[in-house]
């Protein structure tokens, strides 16, 4: 399962449902806006894990960070733990906020949502990819004992590549399409 997946369809869509409320977007906004930001965060697993140590303390704190709460409780996605606990993550992975207000500005000219919108959604976004990861990662983990580089990889290159699904370069018809399948079941 990818993450945008995970994250869409936990607990029956309540995440989208309270993210769209939060940030005032109706779900396909939601879900266009998730397809514009995971990528980036992806991006941003990516580096670290190629760097020294990386997919160590990226293992541990899939391990150890519970994570998964995000996903099963989409009531904690507005509260000021969950943007304090993303912008610790961001900080982690994207490295500064400069990085942040760049990923925010270009999911901004992919959706059409107002950089401001996503700046506050980015933080929140990212606690959801890492629960959706530390569900994968413990699912992984509990089948094969550990979750080694090229699971984990694996696992973050599906934020990156699963968007473009009939690869034609845009991924706005493959989200679009999505949501439409989702949301009219």
């Amino acid at each position: 399962m990818n993450i945008l997946n995970a994250i869409v369809g936990a607990q029956d869509g309540q995440a989208v449902g309270a993210l769209s409320q939060q940030f005032g977007l109706s779900q396909d906004q939601t879900v266009s806006a998730l397809g514009a930001l995971l990528p980036a965060l992806a991006g941003g697993l990516q580096r670290n894990m190629s760097s020294q140590g990386g997919l160590e303390q990226l293992t541990s704190a899939l391990t150890t960070g519970q994570h998964g709460r995000y996903l099963d409780d989409a009531g904690m996605l507005g509260s000021a733990d969950t943007v304090n606990d993303g912008n610790a993550i961001l900080g982690h992975i994207l490295g500064s906020r400069d990085v942040s207000r760049a990923v925010a500005t270009n999911a901004a000219s992919v959706t059409g949502i107002g950089p401001d919108i996503l700046k506050k959604m980015l933080p929140v976004v990212a606690t959801l990819a890492m629960g959706a990861l530390a569900k994968q990662a413990a699912a992984q983990q509990g089948h094969a004992g550990h979750v080694g580089r090229a699971q984990m990889t694996d696992n973050i290159g599906s934020l990156a590549g699963f968007l473009d699904v009939n690869r034609d370069g845009s991924v706005a018809d493959d989200v679009l399409g999505f949501v439409g399948k989702l949301f009219k079941q």
